[in-house]
């Protein structure tokens, strides 16, 4: 079986932090959201990997990726010439994915559990679809599947205006070779795109096998600042451990789960996990609160911080309380006047005084 990560398009939910920056490889708890894909993917035995990317921010992907030597594994780059939909995106792969079965992954969503056992019940199943549900609040924003009294499948529809059911399909699918011959009949949606749903539709009105999973666990689709810092706060509160690895004056507090990079330094400051800090960071004179994680070589002075997302080499300096904000990479925060509280997005290499 082969894995496909879609991990291309444009990222316009989180400009201007994605002019410079693949929304894919924004990190969270300090790691980038595609590396979880990866991750999730390999664990559940998969060697072949296809990597879709977008011409605009490509190059940035096959940097961060590499050719899979790191994890090795097998990584291969398909380039989607414009962000046409899903099912143009299985289209383009095509020949990276030859007859075999694969799994497609969404590169900027996170799930809360392998994958291992979905792949398993695909395999005994025999079935040429398995889908992910889960229900959601928003249904008219997600591709939303309709099943009966048993719970079998009756119809799928992409971003429904006047939704009938609030079970959205999780960015986690698993097809047989089968899905090709539906996916080259389709005729682009009302949106412009070849949706999957419609390919899907298509295998149930032909009689496929189509079986779906309701997924227990989180499920975040981090496309916006808000998510992700939802998907920050989750991590770090289920995956973060206490780890000081850094130097530690006697003049600091470090409380929780904080997990601290080699190379760091904490100079007369409060620390309350969960946190992560990364490597050749300082943080001096700070408060450094739940949720938030900080990249390589940033720098926190004289300054207050919680529940936020701080990118590589970013330097903030006098500010009184930072929180919910999402700061992309080499950015500079400094205060000029007395200020109340921020909540912030800033895009990489940005300069902004108070």
């Amino acid at each position: 079986m082969k894995g496909l990560i879609l991990s291309g398009g444009k990222g316009t939910r989180l400009r201007p932090l994605t002019y410079t920056a693949a929304k894919q490889l924004v990190p969270v708890a300090n790691k980038a959201i595609l590396f979880y894909v990866i991750e999730n993917l390999i664990h559940a035995g998969i060697q072949d990997l296809g990597i879709i990317i977008s011409p605009e921010t490509g190059v940035l992907v096959q940097e961060a990726i590499g050719n899979g030597t790191r994890w090795g594994v097998n990584v291969s780059y398909i380039v989607q010439s414009e962000p046409a939909g899903l099912a143009h995106a299985v289209s383009t792969a095509r020949e990276f994915l030859g007859d075999e079965p694969f799994v497609m992954y969404l590169g900027d969503n996170l799930i809360g559990s392998r994958i291992n056992g979905l792949i398993e019940t695909f395999s005994q199943s025999q079935v040429d679809a398995l889908i992910l549900l889960k229900e959601v609040q928003n249904p008219c924003q997600f591709g939303i599947a309709e099943v009966d009294a048993q719970g079998c499948l009756v119809r799928l529809v992409e971003k429904p205006q006047n939704p009938t059911s609030n079970l959205a399909l999780v960015g986690v699918y698993i097809f047989s070779p089968v899905i090709h011959e539906a996916i080259a009949g389709l005729t682009p949606s009302w949106r412009g795109e070849l949706e999957i749903t419609d390919a899907i539709q298509r295998l149930l009105e032909s009689g496929r096998a189509v079986t779906s999973y309701r997924l227990d666990a989180w499920w975040l689709d981090t496309g916006k600042k808000d998510d992700l810092l939802t998907a920050n706060t989750i991590v770090l509160d289920e995956w973060a451990r206490r780890d000081l690895q850094g130097e530690i004056d006697d003049q600091s507090q470090i409380s929780g789960r904080v997990s601290i990079a080699p190379g760091s330094r904490i100079i007369n400051s409060t620390l309350r996990g969960p946190i992560v800090i990364g490597a050749n960071c300082l943080i001096k004179d700070s408060f450094i609160g739940p949720f938030t994680s900080i990249g390589d070589h940033s720098r926190i002075e004289s300054s207050a911080i919680e529940h936020s997302v701080i990118l590589n080499e970013v330097h903030i300096q006098q500010i009184d309380r930072l929180e919910d904000s999402l700061i992309g990479k080499n950015a500079r925060l400094a205060r000029h006047e007395q200020h109340r509280c921020l909540r912030l997005m800033i895009s990489d290499d940005s300069v902004v005084e108070f």
